[in-house]
């Protein structure tokens, strides 16, 4: 088992920047997307279609559709990370579900659910992800089959794969 089969995943953490905080003093919302955007590129990353993959191969995995649920406030220079699990994958399709805990808290701060597809970026169409990535990424989900589903799965009607 490599360290991506690990359940969950746990790629990326950062700092609460000032700029992200709003008049109320804590995290806007736009900049929880921005966090959870990071903890995707992190997974895209170990898989072999982030940014590199993107320059070379003028593809990438566009997110369609996701849900947020904020459920605690995070304040500046809070140490937030993420735990990221693969809900489902097939040839063009990656559903991911994002936990973000800020500082040593046991229940998240933050959940998001997301559908990406693999996009040719010079046909825009939907196109078959590489079968290295692909392979991987089945290896990672059937790692990820026996966690419990999270509470605000399924706000997406995206179809959750075994």
């Amino acid at each position: 088992m490599t360290g991506l089969e690990k359940a969950p995943l746990q790629l990326y953490s950062c700092t609460v920047r000032p700029d992200w905080i709003d008049y109320l003093g804590h995290m806007n919302e736009g900049y929880y997307v921005v966090a959870f955007s990071r903890a995707t590129d992190a997974l895209l990353d170990e898989v072999g279609l982030g940014k590199a993959y993107r320059e070379k191969k003028n593809c990438g995995m566009y997110t369609v559709e996701s849900h947020v649920a904020y459920l605690r406030e995070a304040h500046e220079a809070a140490e937030i990370n993420f735990s990221t699990v693969l809900l489902g994958v097939d040839a063009k399709r990656i559903h991911i579900f994002h936990y973000m805990y800020t500082g040593g808290n046991e229940s998240p701060a933050a959940t998001l659910e997301c559908v990406l597809l693999h996009v040719d970026q010079t046909e825009q169409r939907v196109t078959q992800m590489p079968r290295e990535a692909l392979m991987q990424l089945e290896r990672i989900r059937a790692a990820h089959a026996a966690l419990s589903i999270p509470s605000q799965l399924n706000r997406i009607k995206a179809k959750r794969q075994s």
